[in-house]
Parts: structure tokens; C-alpha cells; sequence
């Protein structure tokens, strides 16, 4: 390894090391070494501040920074633990999945993951925690995914069972078990500003939300949603269970005549029902942009990561 690249590699170390509860750098390091040493082996002092104090300047900087972030991006997860856990949280596990990435976008990408193997701090709400991280990281993905061309009412004249029909690649579809929907409504109306999570200290935010609160108690339903992009903004839609199926089907490549067979699978509803309900998707579909044309190249790409 090359003294510089090893040089990079202790300072990224000593950086992304945890604060202590006072936001103050730690004494030692991972390895038990004394981070004031440590400092001095990479950084010079100046006529104001040590290697220690001039190192400790980025630390607080790099997690300052990223906890807000983060606080910005899951303020439904903080609402349903708390303000104080959710800190405990938040650290826990940038810690543990430090960034990778040159964007801040991705600091919650293997959060889902991340709680599945620590459920311990999401309980007793670990089912509805784990819905709201699953919206929330679906919000994340919809804002900034690719939009294509859309289907216009012209392209949706002639379709046949053989047809098929591509959806825009911002929209992620949900299955869950509370309505976390209306609760990330709730969260968002009482703070102005989704940066105030990580600042602020209300009542309400010290504790759980009352609305999660009082969501836990209910028991779980089945709800289905899509999280999509429209005129720049980030939404969400309930769905039935067949519509959900067919999209779907949409988006694993089938054409019409197969999506049909998977939103009538399981389902009530009798052929001329489900005939009258399609007639009605398509139109709000239609409206919403949702069909896109998608070029050949992309769909092979997308094949590929299916398989995988």
C-alpha cells in the first residue's frame, strides 16, 4: 500500500469514528491507539490548534453532517422510536455501514437490511418501523430515478393480450402492513422543515409520535401502494391488491394478457368486474404518466438484473 493511500485510509478511519456523548472526538481510536498520536501522524498543528483539535474539526464536521442527513431522509422512522433512540440508532449504524458513496443519497440504502439483522432497535414497533424504512427509502429512490418518454393516448388505442406495456422506473410498488402512508402525512405536517428532525427537540419528537402511538395499537391490515413522481414531486397511491399485481407483472416484463392472469389470481372479483376496474386503472394510469416507452437497451439491462 502506497504512503499516501495509507495516509487516506487512517484519516477516513479516524473521521468516520463515532463521537463521544459530547460531540468531542474519542481518546482512542477502533484499534485502542490514542487518537491524539494518532493525529500527529498525518496532520501538523498550527499557531492555534493541535493535530488532535485541527483532526477533530473533520470528525464533528463528517458526523454533524451525515446525521442530519439521515434525520432528513427517515423522519418517519424517528417519529415511530423517538428523537433520543433514533440518535442511538442513527450512530449504530453509520457505523456499522459507513458511506460508501459520493452522495449523501445513499447513507439509508442497507437500512431495511441493517434493522432485519438488529430488530432490538425498532421494538416493540419492529413490523411498523420496518414499513415506514421501506416508504421512506421508496420516497428516496422515486425522487431521483430515471424518468422515460411517456405513452401517450394515441399508443394505448390498439392493445392485445400481447401487448406490452413498460412503467416508468420511478414508480416502486408496497405491500404493507400498517398505513404508514398516512402516518409519514402526519410526521411531515407537524414539522416545517424535514432538517428540523435533526435539531429540534419538541415534546413530540423526544418520544413517539402520537400517531404512531396510537397506529401500533391497531391491528395490521394489508395495504397496498405505489410511490411515484409527478410534476417533480414525490407521491403515493393506494392500490388494490390486483392492481398492485398487475403493475407488477408490468414491471417483471409480461404483457397485457399475462398481467391480466396475475391481478385475477387470488381475487374476487369476477372477469366483468376486473374488466371494469382495468378500464378504470388504465385511464388514471394513463393520466399519470405512468406508461413510459422504454428503450430495447434498457430492458435487457433490466432482464439481467432480474436474474441476478
Amino acid at each position: 500500500m502506497s504512503e499516501l493511500k495509507e495516509i487516506q485510509r487512517r484519516m477516513a478511519s479516524a473521521v468516520m469514528t463515532p463521537l463521544t456523548r459530547a460531540d468531542r472526538m474519542q481518546a482512542k481510536n477502533r484499534a485502542g491507539r490514542s487518537m491524539r498520536a494518532e493525529a500527529r501522524q498525518f496532520i501538523k498543528p498550527n499557531n492555534r490548534l493541535s493535530s488532535m483539535e485541527r483532526l477533530e474539526i473533520y470528525n464533528q464536521q463528517y458526523w454533524f453532517r451525515i446525521l442530519e442527513s439521515f434525520a432528513s431522509d427517515f423522519p418517519g422512522l424517528r417519529a415511530i422510536v423517538g428523537a433520543r433512540r433514533f440518535e442511538q440508532l442513527s450512530v449504530t449504524y453509520l457505523a456499522d455501514c459507513p458511506s460508501r458513496s459520493f452522495t449523501l443519497r445513499n447513507l439509508g440504502s442497507r437500512l431495511s437490511m441493517w434493522l432485519g439483522k438488529h430488530p432490538e432497535w425498532i421494538q416493540p414497533q419492529e413490523r411498523l418501523a420496518r414499513d415506514m424504512v421501506r416508504l421512506e427509502w421508496a420516497h428516496i429512490e422515486a425522487f431521483d430515478a430515471a424518468e422515460a418518454p411517456i405513452l401517450g393516448p394515441e399508443d394505448l388505442l390498439e392493445v392485445t393480450p400481447a401487448t406490452r406495456l413498460d412503467l416508468q422506473p420511478h414508480i416502486r410498488l408496497l405491500q404493507l402492513a400498517y398505513p404508514v402512508d398516512d402516518l409519514l402525512l402526519a410526521v411531515n405536517k407537524d414539522t416545517d422543515e424535514p432538517s428540523d428532525a435533526a435539531s429540534n427537540a419538541g415534546s413530540y419528537q423526544r418520544k413517539q409520535h402520537p400517531a404512531a402511538k396510537k397506529m401500533q395499537q391497531l391491528d395490521p391490515e394489508r395495504i397496498y401502494l405505489a410511490v411515484y413522481r409527478h410534476e417533480f414531486l414525490v407521491t403515493f397511491r393506494r392500490l388494490t391488491p390486483e392492481a398492485l399485481r398487475m403493475l407488477r407483472s408490468f414491471q417483471q416484463g409480461n404483457p397485457l394478457g399475462i398481467a391480466l392472469d396475475h391481478a385475477l389470481r387470488g381475487s374476487r372479483l369476477r372477469e366483468s368486474e376486473l374488466a371494469d376496474s382495468v378500464r378504470e386503472w388504465f385511464a388514471e394510469w394513463s393520466l399519470l404518466g405512468w406508461f413510459c416507452k422504454v428503450p430495447d437497451t434498457t430492458r435487457s439491462s433490466e432482464r439481467r438484473q432480474n436474474k441476478i
